[in-house]
């Protein structure tokens, strides 16, 4: 007995040792944390859905004005949260070489669907998947698939007039999150496989069903990530895996079955599984002067390291694993940037009425013809997604990877030694923390599209607005997904008057119970076809 209490004794205290040893990381170099609890690190506030983890991470940012960065932890993993602007420039641009890769957090080998995309890819085999898909999302791309985005808008606009026909009153609350997600899913499977669905109307297809299992991260899922990152060694020995079996087959019959096709029959189509035939032959090309000067405020440009010609051959499941990233990446942050886009424009009825106002203008100068160029020069549109972007942008943190040992300088004014990030050490950068800082953005919380009209943009200070993320690791399908939005927001207020309704929460609160953007409540809003 006396030699069982020895031994816990002695595993209390090397717990103890360890747990000292770890969260003194930031301390004995200068670097300010937040709160720790031991295990959890900073994270015990978000898994006990205190807060969500985008308020974990301002509470954070706010808490410390005078730092360049500062620390936190994911259980007993270290990462830098960078404050500070010119640091923001280094990482991502100038010394991009240190911080070329993300963070691991889905083992390529027990799950290489998930973990062979393009996210996860490192080092050469990143630049080498950047250039071989770079292709699909130019501006001359965006152009034929248009019409496949206008006619899910169609679509959705038929059903929603339908339903308040039928409900026999002049309005319709709508669960928005619900509509913007059925009109994201079926954009995806239009422009990306070549499926036609219509989710409004079949409410329980298998494609809307897995793409919502595989894009919605719950409790589970949040901490899987989180362990992954923290505890590889503990996800593999127990064979964890985010996504069960049945979606991953899914996802590999799919894209397979339509590759498998469209070969055997010579089916050519704009869309991603096209890309990914060409890929497997090699035969990927890039074009000469794909600038598009008015793709939107928002968008990122393609850096050298995704214009490169490459001929490598892929296989399967690497093609399967892009494809499997563009439908997640597409179905969730689309479908959360429209339905908070939705809410402030019911909540702000001046900034609908203009943008429906610019709509009306633009409809009866095409003849209601859609135009890709038009639609991408209407002022007051991008002012309002943008703004849209800045407030609620779906990405809360860039995360990167150091790969070298790389000098961040010194955390503060009154540090004595500069702050050395060593290689396999990771950072973030608080993308909604800085888009919601006053010094840069005042009055914040305000949804002013002003910000961003020509007399006032040119005030945006660099770095500070990253909705698509910063330098060459920036998201690959910006054009795409401004399109999308542009897309449903101009066919909606075309036909429809948004404003609250008794179950609309105000002022939002994010919902704890996900790792997705959520408003506490529901977003239920109200419909009305317009005059």
């Amino acid at each position: 007995m006396i030699l069982y209490l020895i031994w816990g004794a002695v595993l209390v205290v090397a717990v103890l040792l360890y747990f000292r040893q770890a969260y003194t990381h930031f301390k004995k170099r200068g670097v300010k944390t937040d709160s720790i609890v031991p295990f959890f690190g900073s994270m015990l506030p978000t898994l006990i859905f205190k807060e969500h983890l985008a308020e974990n991470i301002n509470r954070l940012y706010k808490a410390f004005p005078n730092e360049r960065f500062v620390g936190r932890f994911e259980f007993t993993k270290p990462i830098l949260i960078v404050r500070d602007l010119e640091l923001v420039k280094k990482i991502t641009i100038k010394d991009f070489e240190h911080f070329l890769d993300h963070r691991v957090f889905i083992d390529d080998k027990k799950d290489p669907l998930f973990g062979r995309n393009l996210l996860s890819l490192k080092g050469q085999e990143w630049k080498d998947m950047r250039s071989t898909l770079s292709p699909a999302f130019t501006s001359s791309k965006m152009k034929l698939m248009l019409p496949f985005m206008v006619e899910v808008g169609d679509q959705m606009v038929f059903n929603l007039k339908k339903s308040i026909k039928e409900s026999k009153t002049p309005h319709l609350d709508v669960d928005a999150k619900d509509l913007t997600t059925r009109f994201a899913n079926d954009v995806i499977a239009t422009c990306a496989f070549g499926l036609k669905v219509n989710s409004h109307s079949e409410r329980d297809n298998q494609f809307y069903a897995q793409g919502l299992i595989a894009s919605t991260f719950k409790f589970k899922q949040l901490v899987l990530v989180f362990l992954s990152s923290a505890f590889p060694k503990f996800m593999k020995y127990f064979n964890l895996k985010l996504f069960s079996e049945k979606t991953s087959n899914f996802f590999i019959s799919l894209v397979m079955d339509t590759m498998k096709d469209r070969d055997a029959r010579n089916i050519l189509r704009p869309d991603m599984i096209q890309l990914l035939i060409e890929a497997k032959k090699g035969k990927v090309s890039h074009e000469e002067n794909a600038v598009d000067p008015d793709a939107g405020f928002a968008t990122v440009d393609e850096s050298d390291v995704g214009k490169k010609d490459v001929n490598k051959m892929w296989s399967d499941t690497d093609l399967v694993a892009q494809a499997i990233l563009f439908f997640v990446a597409g179905f969730e942050t689309v479908s959360s940037a429209l339905t908070f886009l939705l809410y402030e424009l019911a909540v702000n009825p001046d900034v609908q009425d203009k943008l429906a106002k610019e709509i009306k203008e633009f409809h009866a100068k095409n003849g209601g013809k859609f135009d890709y160029n038009d639609i991408q020069r209407m002022t007051y549109m991008d002012m309002v997604v943008s703004e849209l972007l800045r407030m609620w942008v779906p990405t809360i943190v860039l995360d990167r990877l150091c790969i070298k040992d790389y000098n961040l300088g010194k955390p503060n004014d009154e540090a004595k030694e500069d702050f050395i990030i060593r290689k396999g050490e990771g950072l973030q950068i608080p993308a909604m923390a800085i888009q919601r800082d006053p010094e840069y953005f005042p009055n914040p919380d305000k949804f002013d599209p002003e910000r961003f009209s020509e007399e006032n943009k040119h005030n945006i200070k660099p770095f500070s607005y990253s909705p698509f993320g910063l330098g060459p690791r920036n998201c690959i399908g910006s054009r795409f997904a401004l399109c999308e939005v542009k897309v449903m927001v101009y066919q909606l207020l075309l036909h429809m008057e948004l404003s609250p309704g008794p179950k609309t929460p105000i002022p939002v609160k994010l919902a704890t119970d996900s790792f997705n953007l959520r408003i506490k409540g529901g977003h239920w809003l109200r419909f009305k076809i317009r005059e």
